[in-house]
């Protein structure tokens, strides 16, 4: 899954006494009613916070985990993380303008197309497609 959207904070290193790191953010989303979503990157995934600044667009791979925790009086809690594995700058006239095909030089257009470059372009979700061989 990707989200996108403006970086509100980045809080420093977090080390645990196992010797476990992790660095959050807070990811403001670009949408009717923006949320605050908490990204958490883990050990080897914390640098790819260095060279990001508060108030950029990024867009950010992330998983969902789930974890189950009893407490002390036996009632069983249900906890959900975020977890960052890919970050990418979005630059604002990159996201705001559409990018156009550039028309093909007689030099590529010797090149033949074969029919894994004519439905590159082709919607993935339409009805009519190939089996893609998910469950749903």
């Amino acid at each position: 899954m990707e989200l996108q959207g403006t970086v509100k904070k980045i809080f420093d290193i977090q080390t645990f006494p196992t010797g476990f790191q992790k660095r959050e953010m807070i990811l403001m989303t670009q949408e009717q009613y923006p949320q605050p979503i908490s990204i958490e990157f883990l050990s080897e995934k914390m640098h790819l916070l260095d060279n990001i600044a508060e108030g950029e667009n990024v867009k950010i791979g992330i998983n969902i985990r789930g974890r189950e925790w009893t407490n002390p009086q036996g009632e069983v809690k249900y906890f959900n993380s975020i977890s960052g594995w890919r970050l990418e700058k979005i630059f604002d006239n990159a996201a705001s303008e559409p990018v156009a095909a550039a028309p093909q030089t007689t030099q590529t257009s010797d090149i033949p197309q074969t029919s894994e470059t004519s439905t590159q372009n082709e919607n993935p979700f339409t009805e009519e497609g190939e089996d893609d061989g998910l469950p749903f």
